[in-house]
Protein backbone atom coordinates (compact mmCIF):
# COMPACT_ATOMS: atom_id res chain seq x y z
CA UNK A 1 0.00 0.00 0.00
CA UNK A 2 1.40 3.43 -0.95
CA UNK A 3 0.46 6.82 0.53
CA UNK A 4 -2.16 7.64 -2.14
CA UNK A 5 -4.01 4.37 -1.59
CA UNK A 6 -3.73 4.92 2.19
CA UNK A 7 -5.33 8.37 1.83
CA UNK A 8 -8.12 6.99 -0.37
CA UNK A 9 -8.89 4.23 2.12
CA UNK A 10 -8.80 6.76 4.99
CA UNK A 11 -11.42 8.89 3.20
CA UNK A 12 -13.59 5.83 2.51
CA UNK A 13 -13.41 4.88 6.18
CA UNK A 14 -14.54 8.28 7.44
CA UNK A 15 -18.14 7.08 8.08
CA UNK A 16 -16.76 4.23 10.19
CA UNK A 17 -14.43 6.66 11.97
CA UNK A 18 -17.45 8.85 12.73
CA UNK A 19 -19.35 5.86 14.13
CA UNK A 20 -16.36 4.88 16.27
CA UNK A 21 -16.10 8.45 17.57
CA UNK A 22 -19.83 8.38 18.42
CA UNK A 23 -19.40 5.04 20.22
CA UNK A 24 -16.48 6.42 22.24
CA UNK A 25 -18.52 9.54 23.03
CA UNK A 26 -21.34 7.31 24.31
CA UNK A 27 -18.87 5.62 26.67
CA UNK A 28 -16.96 8.82 27.52
CA UNK A 29 -18.84 12.11 26.94
CA UNK A 30 -15.54 14.04 26.68
CA UNK A 31 -15.27 12.72 23.12
CA UNK A 32 -18.28 14.87 22.14
CA UNK A 33 -16.25 18.04 22.72
CA UNK A 34 -14.12 19.80 20.10
CA UNK A 35 -14.99 17.31 17.38
CA UNK A 36 -14.36 20.01 14.77
CA UNK A 37 -10.67 20.05 15.63
CA UNK A 38 -10.39 16.45 14.43
CA UNK A 39 -11.53 17.68 10.99
CA UNK A 40 -9.20 20.70 10.91
CA UNK A 41 -11.70 23.27 12.27
CA UNK A 42 -9.03 24.68 14.54
CA UNK A 43 -8.91 27.34 17.26
CA UNK A 44 -6.71 30.41 16.70
CA UNK A 45 -3.04 29.43 16.71
CA UNK A 46 -0.01 31.68 16.91
CA UNK A 47 2.12 30.71 13.89
CA UNK A 48 5.76 29.71 13.99
CA UNK A 49 7.54 27.93 16.80
CA UNK A 50 7.67 24.22 17.48
CA UNK A 51 4.93 21.63 17.09
CA UNK A 52 5.04 18.68 19.51
CA UNK A 53 2.62 15.78 19.06
CA UNK A 54 1.90 13.42 21.96
CA UNK A 55 -0.90 10.98 21.17
CA UNK A 56 -2.25 10.44 24.70
CA UNK A 57 -1.47 10.54 28.42
CA UNK A 58 1.78 8.57 28.50
CA UNK A 59 3.33 10.50 25.62
CA UNK A 60 2.16 13.82 27.12
CA UNK A 61 3.91 13.01 30.39
CA UNK A 62 7.05 11.96 28.51
CA UNK A 63 6.94 15.19 26.51
CA UNK A 64 6.61 17.44 29.57
CA UNK A 65 10.34 17.83 30.40
CA UNK A 66 11.09 18.34 26.70
CA UNK A 67 8.48 21.08 26.40
CA UNK A 68 9.74 22.82 29.54
CA UNK A 69 13.28 22.85 28.14
CA UNK A 70 12.05 24.14 24.77
CA UNK A 71 10.18 26.96 26.53
CA UNK A 72 13.37 27.91 28.37
CA UNK A 73 15.68 27.65 25.34
CA UNK A 74 13.41 29.38 22.84
CA UNK A 75 11.47 32.06 24.76
CA UNK A 76 10.25 33.76 21.58
CA UNK A 77 8.73 30.63 20.08
CA UNK A 78 5.25 29.28 20.83
CA UNK A 79 4.94 25.55 21.47
CA UNK A 80 1.95 23.92 19.77
CA UNK A 81 1.02 20.75 21.64
CA UNK A 82 -1.35 18.28 20.00
CA UNK A 83 -2.84 14.95 21.07
CA UNK A 84 -5.64 12.57 20.05
CA UNK A 85 -7.51 11.75 23.29
CA UNK A 86 -9.46 13.66 25.97
CA UNK A 87 -7.23 12.18 28.68
CA UNK A 88 -4.15 13.42 26.83
CA UNK A 89 -5.75 16.84 26.44
CA UNK A 90 -6.55 17.06 30.14
CA UNK A 91 -2.99 16.06 30.99
CA UNK A 92 -1.54 18.75 28.71
CA UNK A 93 -3.78 21.41 30.25
CA UNK A 94 -2.79 20.29 33.76
CA UNK A 95 0.94 20.25 32.95
CA UNK A 96 1.20 23.73 31.46
CA UNK A 97 -1.54 25.99 32.86
CA UNK A 98 0.65 29.08 33.29
CA UNK A 99 2.38 28.70 29.92
CA UNK A 100 -1.00 28.38 28.20
CA UNK A 101 -2.25 31.48 29.99
CA UNK A 102 0.84 33.40 28.83
CA UNK A 103 0.39 32.22 25.25
CA UNK A 104 3.62 30.20 25.26
CA UNK A 105 1.86 26.83 24.92
CA UNK A 106 -1.15 26.37 22.64
CA UNK A 107 -3.10 23.17 22.38
CA UNK A 108 -5.60 21.41 20.13
CA UNK A 109 -6.44 17.93 18.91
CA UNK A 110 -4.43 16.86 15.88
CA UNK A 111 -6.76 16.58 12.86
CA UNK A 112 -7.03 13.19 11.19
CA UNK A 113 -4.20 12.17 8.85
CA UNK A 114 -5.90 13.28 5.65
CA UNK A 115 -3.87 15.33 3.13
CA UNK A 116 -6.18 18.35 3.24
CA UNK A 117 -6.50 18.25 7.05
CA UNK A 118 -2.74 17.98 7.53
CA UNK A 119 -2.18 20.82 5.08
CA UNK A 120 -4.71 23.04 6.86
CA UNK A 121 -3.17 22.36 10.28
CA UNK A 122 0.36 23.10 9.03
CA UNK A 123 -0.79 26.24 7.22
CA UNK A 124 -2.32 27.53 10.44
CA UNK A 125 0.45 26.50 12.87
CA UNK A 126 3.38 27.10 10.45
CA UNK A 127 5.87 25.28 12.70
CA UNK A 128 9.61 25.64 12.18
CA UNK A 129 10.10 22.16 13.59
CA UNK A 130 7.84 19.15 14.17
CA UNK A 131 8.49 16.74 17.06
CA UNK A 132 6.54 13.47 17.18
CA UNK A 133 6.69 11.57 20.46
CA UNK A 134 7.51 7.83 20.42
CA UNK A 135 5.85 6.02 17.48
CA UNK A 136 2.84 8.10 16.43
CA UNK A 137 3.80 8.20 12.75
CA UNK A 138 1.33 9.62 10.23
CA UNK A 139 2.32 9.40 6.52
CA UNK A 140 0.44 12.47 5.28
CA UNK A 141 1.64 14.76 8.07
CA UNK A 142 5.25 13.72 7.53
CA UNK A 143 4.94 14.16 3.76
CA UNK A 144 3.22 17.54 4.06
CA UNK A 145 6.03 18.68 6.38
CA UNK A 146 8.61 17.51 3.83
CA UNK A 147 6.84 19.47 1.07
CA UNK A 148 7.04 22.63 3.21
CA UNK A 149 10.64 22.12 4.32
CA UNK A 150 9.60 21.58 7.96
CA UNK A 151 12.11 19.23 9.64
CA UNK A 152 10.47 16.33 11.48
CA UNK A 153 11.92 14.52 14.49
CA UNK A 154 10.76 11.28 16.06
CA UNK A 155 11.56 11.86 19.74
CA UNK A 156 12.03 9.12 22.31
CA UNK A 157 11.39 6.66 19.50
CA UNK A 158 10.58 3.08 20.38
CA UNK A 159 9.62 0.17 18.18
CA UNK A 160 8.86 -3.29 19.48
CA UNK A 161 9.49 -6.37 17.38
CA UNK A 162 5.73 -6.80 17.00
CA UNK A 163 5.25 -3.20 15.80
CA UNK A 164 8.19 -3.49 13.42
CA UNK A 165 6.64 -6.58 11.90
CA UNK A 166 3.38 -4.70 11.44
CA UNK A 167 5.09 -1.74 9.75
CA UNK A 168 7.00 -4.18 7.56
CA UNK A 169 3.76 -5.48 6.05
CA UNK A 170 3.19 -2.04 4.48
CA UNK A 171 6.72 -1.31 3.30
CA UNK A 172 5.58 0.79 0.33
CA UNK A 173 3.87 3.15 2.77
CA UNK A 174 6.24 3.09 5.74
CA UNK A 175 9.64 3.10 4.00
CA UNK A 176 9.10 6.44 2.15
CA UNK A 177 7.57 7.92 5.31
CA UNK A 178 10.56 6.95 7.49
CA UNK A 179 12.98 8.17 4.82
CA UNK A 180 11.40 11.65 5.05
CA UNK A 181 12.17 11.96 8.78
CA UNK A 182 15.10 14.28 9.52
CA UNK A 183 15.98 12.83 12.93
CA UNK A 184 14.97 9.63 14.69
CA UNK A 185 16.10 9.95 18.31
CA UNK A 186 15.50 6.39 19.53
CA UNK A 187 15.79 4.71 22.89
CA UNK A 188 18.13 1.79 22.07
CA UNK A 189 20.43 0.33 19.43
CA UNK A 190 17.97 -2.49 18.80
CA UNK A 191 15.26 0.00 17.93
CA UNK A 192 17.68 1.99 15.76
CA UNK A 193 18.35 -1.12 13.70
CA UNK A 194 14.63 -1.85 13.37
CA UNK A 195 13.92 1.64 12.03
CA UNK A 196 16.81 1.44 9.56
CA UNK A 197 15.64 -1.98 8.36
CA UNK A 198 12.21 -0.45 7.70
CA UNK A 199 13.60 2.39 5.57
CA UNK A 200 14.91 5.18 7.82
CA UNK A 201 18.11 6.82 6.61
CA UNK A 202 21.02 5.59 8.79
CA UNK A 203 22.45 9.13 9.02
CA UNK A 204 19.16 10.36 10.51
CA UNK A 205 19.02 7.74 13.29
CA UNK A 206 20.60 8.48 16.68
CA UNK A 207 20.47 6.43 19.88
CA UNK A 208 19.72 9.01 22.57
CA UNK A 209 18.12 6.83 25.26
CA UNK A 210 14.76 7.36 26.89
CA UNK A 211 13.88 10.87 28.07
CA UNK A 212 11.52 9.25 30.57
CA UNK A 213 14.57 8.76 32.79
CA UNK A 214 14.99 12.55 32.86
CA UNK A 215 11.64 13.35 34.42
CA UNK A 216 11.80 15.48 37.54
CA UNK A 217 9.24 15.20 40.32
CA UNK A 218 7.79 18.50 41.43
CA UNK A 219 8.44 18.80 45.18
CA UNK A 220 5.01 20.38 45.53
CA UNK A 221 3.38 17.11 44.41
CA UNK A 222 4.90 15.14 47.28
CA UNK A 223 4.15 17.92 49.76
CA UNK A 224 0.49 18.09 48.70
CA UNK A 225 0.15 14.32 48.90
CA UNK A 226 1.67 14.21 52.38
CA UNK A 227 -0.69 16.97 53.52
CA UNK A 228 -3.73 15.13 52.13
CA UNK A 229 -2.78 11.90 53.87
CA UNK A 230 -2.51 13.95 57.04
CA UNK A 231 -6.04 15.28 56.51
CA UNK A 232 -7.21 11.69 56.06
CA UNK A 233 -5.32 10.73 59.24
CA UNK A 234 -3.74 8.02 57.13
CA UNK A 235 -0.02 8.65 57.72
CA UNK A 236 0.41 5.19 59.25
CA UNK A 237 -2.15 3.46 57.09
CA UNK A 238 -0.80 1.12 54.35
CA UNK A 239 -1.68 2.59 50.95
CA UNK A 240 -1.01 1.02 47.57
CA UNK A 241 -1.95 2.11 44.08
CA UNK A 242 -2.92 0.13 41.00
CA UNK A 243 -2.40 2.67 38.22
CA UNK A 244 -3.26 2.71 34.52
CA UNK A 245 -5.21 -0.55 34.78
CA UNK A 246 -6.68 -1.88 31.55
CA UNK A 247 -9.84 -3.80 30.72
CA UNK A 248 -9.85 -7.16 32.51
CA UNK A 249 -7.29 -5.99 35.05
CA UNK A 250 -9.50 -4.15 37.55
CA UNK A 251 -11.10 -7.41 38.67
CA UNK A 252 -7.66 -8.90 39.30
CA UNK A 253 -6.60 -5.88 41.35
CA UNK A 254 -9.83 -6.00 43.37
CA UNK A 255 -9.24 -9.70 44.05
CA UNK A 256 -5.70 -8.92 45.21
CA UNK A 257 -6.95 -6.15 47.51
CA UNK A 258 -9.57 -8.38 49.10
CA UNK A 259 -6.81 -10.90 49.76
CA UNK A 260 -4.63 -8.17 51.29
CA UNK A 261 -7.44 -6.99 53.57
CA UNK A 262 -7.44 -10.39 55.26
CA UNK A 263 -4.00 -9.64 56.73
CA UNK A 264 -4.04 -5.82 56.56
CA UNK A 265 -7.64 -4.79 57.30
CA UNK A 266 -6.78 -1.07 57.26
CA UNK A 267 -5.12 -1.19 53.82
CA UNK A 268 -6.26 1.38 51.26
CA UNK A 269 -6.21 0.78 47.52
CA UNK A 270 -6.08 3.64 45.02
CA UNK A 271 -7.49 2.21 41.79
CA UNK A 272 -6.81 4.29 38.67
CA UNK A 273 -8.23 2.91 35.37
CA UNK A 274 -6.29 4.03 32.30
CA UNK A 275 -9.26 5.39 30.34
CA UNK A 276 -12.05 7.61 31.58
CA UNK A 277 -14.75 5.52 29.89
CA UNK A 278 -13.96 2.70 32.32
CA UNK A 279 -14.42 4.68 35.55
CA UNK A 280 -18.08 3.67 35.91
CA UNK A 281 -17.29 0.03 35.09
CA UNK A 282 -14.63 -0.03 37.79
CA UNK A 283 -17.08 1.50 40.27
CA UNK A 284 -19.62 -1.23 39.47
CA UNK A 285 -16.98 -3.91 40.03
CA UNK A 286 -16.09 -2.43 43.41
CA UNK A 287 -19.75 -2.46 44.45
CA UNK A 288 -20.13 -6.05 43.30
CA UNK A 289 -17.07 -7.02 45.34
CA UNK A 290 -18.58 -5.43 48.44
CA UNK A 291 -15.74 -2.94 48.93
CA UNK A 292 -16.42 0.50 50.34
CA UNK A 293 -15.08 3.23 48.05
CA UNK A 294 -15.33 6.87 47.10
CA UNK A 295 -14.49 8.58 43.84
CA UNK A 296 -11.63 11.06 43.77
CA UNK A 297 -13.77 13.42 41.68
CA UNK A 298 -16.19 13.77 44.62
CA UNK A 299 -13.56 15.60 46.66
CA UNK A 300 -14.63 13.75 49.80
CA UNK A 301 -12.11 12.76 52.44
CA UNK A 302 -11.04 9.13 52.69
CA UNK A 303 -12.24 7.97 56.10
CA UNK A 304 -10.72 5.11 58.11
CA UNK A 305 -13.44 2.67 57.01
CA UNK A 306 -12.98 3.40 53.32
CA UNK A 307 -11.22 0.56 51.50
CA UNK A 308 -10.74 2.00 48.01
CA UNK A 309 -10.23 5.41 46.43
CA UNK A 310 -11.29 5.28 42.78
CA UNK A 311 -9.00 7.64 40.85
CA UNK A 312 -11.49 9.05 38.36
CA UNK A 313 -10.02 12.55 38.19
CA UNK A 314 -8.05 13.81 35.21
CA UNK A 315 -4.41 14.89 35.15
CA UNK A 316 -3.61 13.66 38.66
CA UNK A 317 -1.73 10.40 38.16
CA UNK A 318 1.59 11.58 39.63
CA UNK A 319 -0.25 13.06 42.61
CA UNK A 320 -2.11 9.79 43.18
CA UNK A 321 1.17 7.89 42.94
CA UNK A 322 2.59 10.25 45.57
CA UNK A 323 -0.23 9.30 47.96
CA UNK A 324 0.86 5.64 47.93
CA UNK A 325 3.57 3.51 49.53
CA UNK A 326 3.68 0.82 46.82
CA UNK A 327 2.78 0.94 43.13
CA UNK A 328 1.41 -1.67 40.75
CA UNK A 329 1.72 -0.45 37.14
CA UNK A 330 -1.12 -1.72 35.00
CA UNK A 331 -1.44 -3.03 31.51
CA UNK A 332 0.94 -5.78 32.57
CA UNK A 333 -1.33 -8.49 33.98
CA UNK A 334 -3.19 -8.41 30.67
CA UNK A 335 -1.51 -8.52 27.26
CA UNK A 336 -1.38 -4.76 26.73
CA UNK A 337 2.38 -4.38 27.19
CA UNK A 338 2.47 -2.37 30.40
CA UNK A 339 2.78 1.33 31.17
CA UNK A 340 5.62 3.53 32.35
CA UNK A 341 7.18 2.24 35.62
CA UNK A 342 9.54 5.21 35.90
CA UNK A 343 6.79 7.53 37.16
CA UNK A 344 6.37 5.71 40.49
CA UNK A 345 10.11 4.91 40.63
CA UNK A 346 10.88 8.64 40.40
CA UNK A 347 8.71 9.15 43.49
CA UNK A 348 10.66 6.48 45.36
CA UNK A 349 7.97 3.78 45.28
CA UNK A 350 8.64 0.05 45.05
CA UNK A 351 7.19 -1.07 41.70
CA UNK A 352 5.23 -4.23 40.89
CA UNK A 353 4.27 -5.32 37.37
CA UNK A 354 2.84 -8.37 35.65
CA UNK A 355 4.63 -10.41 32.97
CA UNK A 356 3.40 -8.39 29.95
CA UNK A 357 5.88 -5.52 29.70
CA UNK A 358 6.85 -5.43 26.03
CA UNK A 359 6.20 -1.67 25.77
CA UNK A 360 9.02 -1.05 28.25
CA UNK A 361 11.30 -4.08 27.87
CA UNK A 362 14.65 -2.36 28.36
CA UNK A 363 13.47 -0.11 31.18
CA UNK A 364 11.81 -2.93 33.11
CA UNK A 365 14.81 -5.20 32.53
CA UNK A 366 17.03 -2.64 34.22
CA UNK A 367 14.61 -2.18 37.11
CA UNK A 368 14.35 -5.95 37.57
CA UNK A 369 18.11 -6.43 37.45
CA UNK A 370 18.70 -3.74 40.07
CA UNK A 371 15.93 -5.06 42.33
CA UNK A 372 13.63 -2.06 41.87
CA UNK A 373 10.75 -4.03 40.33
CA UNK A 374 8.91 -7.21 41.32
CA UNK A 375 7.14 -9.37 38.76
CA UNK A 376 3.86 -11.09 39.61
CA UNK A 377 1.92 -13.55 37.49
CA UNK A 378 -1.65 -13.17 38.71
CA UNK A 379 -3.99 -11.62 41.29
CA UNK A 380 -2.95 -14.01 44.05
CA UNK A 381 0.74 -13.21 43.55
CA UNK A 382 -0.05 -9.48 43.44
CA UNK A 383 -1.85 -9.62 46.79
CA UNK A 384 0.99 -11.61 48.36
CA UNK A 385 3.65 -9.25 46.99
CA UNK A 386 1.93 -6.13 48.30
CA UNK A 387 1.51 -7.76 51.70
CA UNK A 388 5.18 -8.81 51.74
CA UNK A 389 6.42 -5.30 50.94
CA UNK A 390 4.18 -3.80 53.61
CA UNK A 391 5.54 -6.23 56.21
CA UNK A 392 9.18 -5.87 55.12
CA UNK A 393 10.01 -2.15 55.19
CA UNK A 394 13.74 -2.79 54.69
CA UNK A 395 13.02 -4.59 51.40
CA UNK A 396 10.68 -1.82 50.29
CA UNK A 397 13.32 0.81 51.14
CA UNK A 398 15.95 -1.10 49.12
CA UNK A 399 13.60 -1.17 46.11
CA UNK A 400 13.03 2.56 46.43
CA UNK A 401 16.75 3.31 46.42
CA UNK A 402 17.35 0.92 43.53
CA UNK A 403 14.67 2.61 41.41
CA UNK A 404 16.11 6.07 42.02
CA UNK A 405 19.58 4.74 41.15
CA UNK A 406 18.34 3.37 37.82
CA UNK A 407 16.85 6.74 36.92
CA UNK A 408 20.04 8.60 37.83
CA UNK A 409 22.27 6.20 35.87
CA UNK A 410 20.28 6.67 32.66
CA UNK A 411 19.73 10.41 32.63
CA UNK A 412 21.06 12.55 29.79
CA UNK A 413 18.74 11.52 26.95
CA UNK A 414 16.87 14.82 27.11
CA UNK A 415 20.04 16.84 26.54
CA UNK A 416 21.05 14.64 23.59
CA UNK A 417 17.59 15.07 22.07
CA UNK A 418 17.63 18.86 22.56
CA UNK A 419 21.05 19.08 20.93
CA UNK A 420 19.64 17.22 17.90
CA UNK A 421 16.64 19.55 17.71
CA UNK A 422 18.91 22.60 17.93
CA UNK A 423 20.80 21.43 14.84
CA UNK A 424 17.51 21.25 12.91
CA UNK A 425 16.45 24.73 13.99
CA UNK A 426 19.63 26.43 12.81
Amino acid sequence: MNRHLYSLLFHLCLPLIGLRLAWRAWRAPAYTKRVGERFALLPPLRPGGIWVHAVSVGESIAAAPLVRELLARYPDMPITLTCMTPTGSERIRALFPEAQFAGRVQHCYLPYDLPWAAARFLKKAQPKLAVIMETELWPNYIHQCALRGIPVTLANGRLSARSAKGYGRFAKLTAPMLAELDLLAVQSQVEAERFIDLGARPAAVEVTGSIKFDQQVDAEVSARASALRGQWQAQQRPVWIAASTREGEDALVIQAHRQLLASQPDALLILVPRHLERFDTAAAQLREAGLSFIRRSSGEAVGPQMQVLLGDSMGELMFLYALADIAFVGGSLVETGGHNPLEPAALGLPVIMGPHRFNFLEITAQLLERGALCEVADADALGRQVAALLSEPAHAAAMREAGLAVLKANQGALKRLLDGLERLLV
